[in-house]
């Protein structure tokens, strides 16, 4: 029978095409909305990195003087100076750990055909693509050794190998030039982008894409790299330039650390505890006590990467929706009641109440569908004006099969929600005084 009131439902769209085109186009275009919001802020609220988010953590140390310290912002410094992380990378504590930093040298192709450009990279330690999962194409990581001697090395994207070596070739040997220094490169990254950029959350874009080329952290304080990203510094620094930077009180460095299991999280706070205490003794870290150490979920609600408008804005979305269900509910009225004859006749052969209720519901669940199916149009557009419009929300904008799905499960349920009233009442019609008045 359900296919036959399947059927008889597909055939009732026909029956008032103007009643049916209002119906279908209302709940689509609030399917649309809300799966919209959805999407995004389902891209900006996911584990970028499941089953490490509770094992990657970010040590924030308080190194702000007395009278700019946690009286005036409860929340440390979000970066490390260049000191603390190098101190804290060289102890060993933790599974995994590297320090990062931003840059942007320009790279020299050696290509007539194509002149220098700026490449957006990273000055990292080796764990880094152990810690976060970076697939490669080609080659490896370096060496613990090429660390500690800050060795000349790179570890390129693929995007930064096809655009200078070309498609399919491996450069893995080659030397490429960044900032007027020569780096061998030893591995390719194949495509990766976790979003959020959880690693790179502060001196980046929350949903940018990765970087293009990666050296040892070392090798890029040695050749004085520049930062691309935040610096601030609690007094002036020492010496101007790069070198202020290294030996001052600026926070420009990020830290990762990798623990064994989230067990281990106490203990590696009672080290950061310890560890500030010694420097206390040396005359450093003037604020009292005021350390932090966030896994991956909380660094991102601490960065705010869903904000609060977004949130407001998917609620806003489905109350959208609410209100399109209200009107599709009118509309259905309209449809029904149109047709107490037919109801009648159907009761007067021996068609049960639940029966009248599953053919009128099904009915609804079919406008349901053909709206899902236009929500979802309607759903690619939105996204596409909103990549075009907007490019930093580029990895957010993609309706997958999940989303989908639940699209089609909204409208869907929506519709039947929606005619539960207008089909109760289809069922009140009285066989008898529907024929007598034929």
């Amino acid at each position: 029978m359900f296919r036959y009131y399947l059927g008889l439902g597909f055939r009732s769209l026909r029956r008032n095409p103007v009643l049916t085109a209002l119906m279908v186009l209302t709940l689509s275009v609030g399917v649309a909305a809300s799966m919209t919001t959805l999407t995004i802020l389902r891209g900006m609220s996911g584990d970028p990195i499941p089953g490490k988010s509770d094992l990657l953590f970010v040590p924030l140390l308080d190194n702000r003087p007395v009278g700019n310290g946690p009286g005036t912002d409860p929340e440390p410094p979000e970066q490390l100076t260049l000191r603390d992380a190098l101190a804290l990378w060289e102890a060993g504590e933790g599974v995994r750990r590297t320090p990062l930093y931003g840059v942007s040298p320009p790279i020299d192709s050696g290509r007539p055909d194509l002149p220098p450009f700026f490449s957006d990279g990273l000055a990292v330690g080796r764990d880094f693509f152990t810690m976060f999962e970076v697939p490669f194409l080609h080659g490896q990581a370096w060496t613990e050794a090429d660390d500690q001697r800050g060795a000349q090395v790179a570890v390129i994207s693929r995007g930064l190998a096809e655009r200078i070596y070309g498609e399919g070739v491996n450069p893995v040997g080659q030397v490429i030039r960044a900032r007027d220094e020569e780096f061998q490169v030893i591995g390719v990254v194949d495509d990766w982008n976790p979003v959020p950029k959880f690693y790179r959350l502060v001196g980046s874009r929350s949903f940018d894409t990765s970087e293009d080329i990666y050296i040892p952290v070392r090798a890029a304080i040695a050749r004085e790299f520049q930062v691309n990203g935040n610096v601030s510094c609690n007094s002036t620094p020492p010496s101007p330039g790069f070198r202020g930077l290294v030996e001052g009180e600026c926070n420009w460095v990020q830290y990762w650390v990798e623990l064994g299991s989230a067990g281990e999280r106490g203990r590696h706070a009672d080290y950061l505890d310890a560890y500030v205490a010694e420097q206390k003794a040396l005359g450093r870290f003037e604020a009292p006590l005021n350390n932090r150490l966030y896994d991956v979920r909380e660094w991102l609600d601490v960065r705010e990467v869903v904000s609060d408008d977004t949130r407001t804005s998917t609620w806003l979305s489905f109350g959208f929706l609410l209100v399109c269900l209200v009107n599709t509910v009118g509309l259905l009225l309209a449809k029904f009641s149109a047709r107490p004859g037919e109801i009648g006749v159907r009761r007067a052969l021996g068609a049960s109440r639940g029966e009248i209720f599953r053919q009128y519901l099904t009915e609804a669940a079919v406008i349901g569908l053909v709206g899902a199916g236009v929500g979802i149009a309607l759903t690619f557009g939105a996204l596409a004006f909103i990549r075009g419009f907007n490019d930093g929300l580029a990895q957010l904008t993609h309706l997958d099969a999940p989303m989908a799905t639940v699209a089609v499960l909204v409208s869907v349920v929506s519709a039947v929600v929606a005619g539960l009233l207008p089909t109760w009442r289809a069922c009140q019609v009285v066989p008898a005084l529907q024929l007598k008045s034929q």
